[in-house]
């Protein structure tokens, strides 16, 4: 009987080693996901009034939740069931990345041209405003459900050689791992200015206004990387997976330059696309 004890302390080792190796293996190939997650997420969490951002930081997190919670099963099933699928899910998600990465340079350009008020925020009531919070928090849930495809997928592929109960456990601690280590982070960037007031009210002014004018730069930055971090990893996932673009490299630059090249490019074809298509829709319904 006790032989029997140590041989299963034996075994939870085993298994405790496996996955600790595992899930480091599965987190080192997502960390470009996760950072885009991280960059992406800091941008649409921010714009809100300051005493609502841990509220809505925290919707967005249990939406983040609610996708792992829907993802996970289904990643497993197909893994076990048919794996070649999860490629396709992957290069779908590869292509609303590139689509709104793309949307957000348009966005920016446009912005630097025609710089206006926004007469929606101007003309806005405490209606109005909680339906913005509403539609951000739906957009950001939606971004993150298609990051978290990326994330899951990615993980369950890394750890393939692995038996099936370690692929679970990794792939599921990465998933927690993309939600509270990501969100966690964001709480603390969205908060940086407060700390920079209490730091002011605690006499640490220089600190203190040092913080609060780091913010919106920092969430810039944070803006631009997500962007190019979008662009970067559709552009990488169509690369690898897409057997002629796998081949078609521009001569004498680092790969990663050219996915972005060609992230760029297949970005801006599917957003002409859908704005052609979105077109179409509005003079069908008119």
């Amino acid at each position: 009987m006790a032989s029997g004890f140590f041989a299963l302390l034996d075994d939870i080792a085993t298994l405790a080693d496996d996955v600790s190796v595992a899930a480091k293996i599965a987190t080192q190939k997502t960390t470009a996901v996760l950072g885009d997650d991280l960059a992406v997420n800091a941008e649409k969490a921010t714009g809100f009034q300051q005493s609502r951002e841990l509220t809505i930081l925290w919707a967005i997190t249990k939406g983040s939740l609610k996708n792992k919670a829907i993802i996970l099963p289904i990643a497993f099933l197909l893994n076990w069931l048919a794996p070649s699928i999860i490629i396709y899910f992957l290069m779908a998600g590869g292509f609303y990345l590139l689509y709104e990465g793309s949307e957000k340079v348009v966005e920016s350009i446009a912005a630097r041209h025609h710089k206006k008020p926004d007469k929606t925020l101007l003309q806005s009531t405490t209606e109005n405003i909680l339906d913005l919070e509403k539609q951000k928090i739906k957009s950001a849930i939606f971004t993150d459900f298609i990051l978290s495809i990326e994330i899951i997928v990615i993980a369950l592929s890394s750890v393939a050689n692995a038996t099936l109960l370690v692929q679970m456990i990794s792939t599921v601690f990465v998933a927690l791992f993309a939600t509270f280590g990501v969100y966690g982070i964001v709480a603390l960037i969205v908060r940086m200015d407060n700390f920079g007031f209490w730091l002011i009210g605690k006499k640490q002014s220089a600190i203190g206004k040092s913080l609060i004018r780091a913010m919106p730069k920092l969430i810039r930055v944070l803006g631009f990387v997500g962007t190019v971090a979008m662009i970067l990893v559709g552009g990488g996932i169509l690369t690898h997976h897409i057997t002629w673009l796998h081949h078609f490299f521009i001569p004498n630059i680092p790969a990663i330059i050219n996915d972005l090249v060609i992230g760029l490019v297949i970005g801006f074809i599917v957003f002409l696309l859908i704005e052609m298509l979105q077109y179409l829709k509005s003079r069908v319904l008119r």
